[in-house]
């Protein structure tokens, strides 16, 4: 793909760490990223080891004094340019994601590519206005940057989900120490490239590559980390503060969802159908906010899951640089055979197959392909209606009354998203009653200011806007 070539500095896939503003060769191993439509090696790059991620956390520890010294009205204006940066580069950003982890090409312009931009800019936006310091009686209470981050990232969303660490971070005048995941790690070059041109210090981000077992942990672990904030799945993200407790630093975790999407009697069932199925299967579904369970009325059970047929039929499913496509592989085959499982394993609990099901694509025979898959009459205690698969398959769960569907909702070990569809006032009321941290109403859309994060084992603590920023601040009390 021509997408995949460099158009400023050092080739970013060249096969280095960047560490201290600069470009840093890796030892002797490592480790390849591949086309998951083609099998392709489409780059290598260092499998770094923990005296890599130490080098990376030296330069930070070493510029942080004078970042954080810097004016907040300053590292805003940084950061602003670093957001004109990735809209310049924004469609190499695109191609490059479409082609370490499948995303179709007009999604990753709008999203992969689109919401690094608008979440950079967002941020940049709330310096002038933040309470740095603030008056409390006779006390003055000021805000700080907790130190060095240790950022370390997912691949579904690698872009976007280091810039909801990364900016907020450096916004708070931390330094950062970023891995990222070594299956989509692309776009962390293209932004340590672009924070450089933006005028962002050597030493203030540093980017380490390999695996979460190696280089994560290292990070976790290291006494000159003061804060992890890590995506990831919530097996990984438990591992995390195992590493982390005993150096007692702050750990921020976003981890997995099984969010449900509640569609009341009084909804537009159509609508609500439809927006149902874009959100459970975007990015493949490999989303941890994907709406992967839908509750309907037991009286509408069917009519719903005919309409979920229905737009399942115009998901395009083929090669991810194809304007045209609209599922594309899954990040890679151990992925597409663990999606199998979950497929082949709600068959065998009874839930009926309405579309889908196991088995290669005709004519996508090779690559990661799974088929978009419908069940029906899901039992809401299944393990596809309890566990998160990370792919296109929607669970359709019948409810007898309200407060049944509530709680099914909230049955799950996890809380990160959720959606209602219904009247406006009713269903503003249910969402209240969800346990999650982020619920839509009536298909509303995305608000890059508002804070994202689970209850549960999805997670703590929360990213976007002015609670994202404060993830990353220390408070201080100065009696006076």
């Amino acid at each position: 793909m021509n997408s995949m070539s460099s158009n400023s500095g050092t080739n970013a896939w060249d096969g280095t760490h960047w560490i201290g503003g600069t470009a840093v060769p890796g030892g002797p191993h490592s480790i390849d990223v591949v086309n998951p439509a083609t099998g392709a090696v489409v780059a290598s790059l260092p499998a770094g080891t923990p005296a890599d991620a130490d080098r990376a956390v030296a330069a930070a520890a070493a510029a942080f004094p004078a970042w954080a010294a810097t004016d907040p009205v300053r590292r805003a204006e940084i950061l602003g340019r670093v957001a004109e940066g990735l809209q310049k580069r924004a469609e190499e950003i695109a191609g490059t994601i479409t082609a370490e982890m499948g995303a179709p090409i007009q999604l990753s312009r709008f999203a992969q590519a689109g919401l690094p931009v608008a979440v950079t800019a967002a941020f940049a936006g709330l310096a002038a206005d933040f309470p740095w310091t603030e008056e409390i009686g006779h006390s003055l209470v000021v805000r700080e940057p907790v130190g060095v981050v240790g950022a370390i990232t997912p691949w579904n969303f690698p872009l976007q989900q280091t810039a909801t660490k990364v900016v907020p971070a450096l916004l708070a005048g931390n330094t950062v120490v970023l891995k990222p995941s070594e299956l989509a790690p692309l776009s962390a070059r293209i932004l340590a490239e672009v924070a450089a041109e933006a005028g962002l210090p050597a030493g203030v981000l540093n980017v380490v590559h390999g695996t979460g077992p190696v280089v994560g942990e290292a990070i976790a672990a290291h006494p000159g980390v003061d804060m992890v904030s890590f995506t990831g799945s919530t097996r990984a993200g438990k591992r995390v503060s195992v590493v982390a407790a005993d150096t007692v630093k702050r750990v921020a975790l976003e981890l997995g969802g099984k969010s449900a999407n509640v569609i009341l009697d009084d909804a537009d069932l159509a609508r609500a159908v439809t927006l149902g199925v874009t959100n459970a299967w975007i990015n493949s579904g490999q989303v941890c906010g994907a709406w992967s369970r839908m509750l309907v009325p037991a009286s509408r059970h069917d009519e719903a899951v005919e309409l979920a047929v229905a737009a399942a039929a115009g998901y395009t499913v083929g090669d991810p640089a194809d304007e045209s496509t609209r599922i594309g592989p899954l990040v890679s085959e151990t992925q597409r055979q663990r999606v199998t499982g979950y497929i082949e394993r709600g068959i065998a609990d009874g839930a009926t197959l309405a579309v889908g099901g196991p088995g290669r694509i005709e004519g996508l025979e090779s690559g990661a392909y799974v088929r978009p898959t419908v069940f029906a009459n899901v039992d809401p205690d299944s393990v596809i209606a309890q566990e998160e698969i990370f792919g296109p398959v929607l669970a359709v769960i019948p409810y007898a009354d309200e407060d049944r569907a509530v709680e099914i909702a909230n049955s799950t070990v996890y809380g990160l998203n959720g959606a209602v569809f219904g009247e406006r006032e009713h269903a503003l009321a249910v969402a209240r009653r969800l346990r999650a941290g982020q619920i839509d109403v009536n298909g509303a859309e995305f608000n890059p200011l508002a804070p994202f994060g689970g209850y549960k084992q999805s997670g703590n603590g929360r990213e976007m806007g002015r609670f994202g920023l404060e993830e990353f601040l220390e408070v201080k009390s100065i009696q006076r």
